[in-house]
Order: C-alpha cells, then sequence, then structure tokens
C-alpha cells in the first residue's frame, strides 16, 4: 500500500534580475518544455526565504539577495477523475543577482537572462508571468 499523498506540498522561487533582464530555467524534469524561475522544495527546517536562495544556487549557481517576497503562488492539476493529482504552494521572492555566468545545474536544461518583453516566447509554467510582474515592480526595475 502506498502512502497518503500529503496536500498542498510547499515550494520556493526565485524572481531574480541582472539589469533589465531576469532570470528563466528550462525545466529538466516533467513537464518538460516549460520555462520557470529557479526554485523547488522547502526541506524541512528550511524557511521558504532559504529554500529559494539553495534552489537558485543549485539550479543556476548563480546567488542573489532575496530581499523582497513577491507572493504565494498555487499549482493544482486534477487527474481524469478530477481529484487533485498536484498541488504545490510556492512562495516567490525577487532580488538582484549577484556577480558569476548562469548555468543550467540540477533540474534545470537550460538557463537564460530574459527582458519581460520577450516572455510571450516562451512556454511558461502556471503564475510565471505574474509574479516576473510583480516582481520587477517590487524592485522599481
Amino acid at each position: 500500500m502506498s502512502p497518503v499523498q500529503q496536500f498542498p506540498r510547499l515550494g520556493a522561487s526565485a524572481c531574480v534580475w541582472r539589469g533589465a533582464r531576469v532570470l528563466l530555467i528550462e525545466r529538466a524534469k516533467p513537464p518538460f518544455g516549460l520555462w520557470s524561475l529557479p526554485g523547488g522544495h522547502v526541506e524541512p527546517g528550511e524557511t521558504t526565504a532559504e529554500a529559494a536562495a539553495r534552489e537558485l544556487r543549485e539550479e543556476t549557481s548563480i546567488s542573489a539577495s532575496l530581499n523582497h517576497f513577491v507572493g504565494l503562488y498555487d499549482i493544482i492539476r486534477r487527474d481524469a477523475a478530477g481529484l487533485v493529482s498536484v498541488h504545490y504552494v510556492i512562495a516567490c521572492y525577487a532580488g538582484l543577482a549577484d556577480s558569476g555566468a548562469a548555468v543550467a545545474a540540477s533540474d534545470a536544461k537550460a538557463v537564460r537572462w530574459v527582458h519581460p518583453e520577450e516572455l510571450g516566447d516562451f512556454t511558461l509554467a502556471p503564475n510565471i508571468a505574474e509574479a516576473i510582474a510583480r516582481a520587477r515592480h517590487l524592485l522599481s526595475l
């Protein structure tokens, strides 16, 4: 018997900027082909801000001061019967990148610095465009 899945699961992401560009990653895990902000699961004993910074480093080798809370974003998927198969609550933080080159690592297939006006050229994960717009406003970019 498999254990009962607990929902929602907590995640964290980092909306990181360098100049007028935001850092996106292409997912290397399902669902493939989506571009997202670096992020992932929050580990036990870790704050959401710490998780966002850790995931940023693991996926891109970039560090940043994530001083702005952007918001909470839900990702909910249902199976054919309408039952919840996935429910994540993602705490998103924004900040400016430190120096260094972004490299795809860990769960990232590719990384790219993108002008917000170019977001329409990417297949984005849920809530990403909204989080980027809010982060841009919070950072006065």
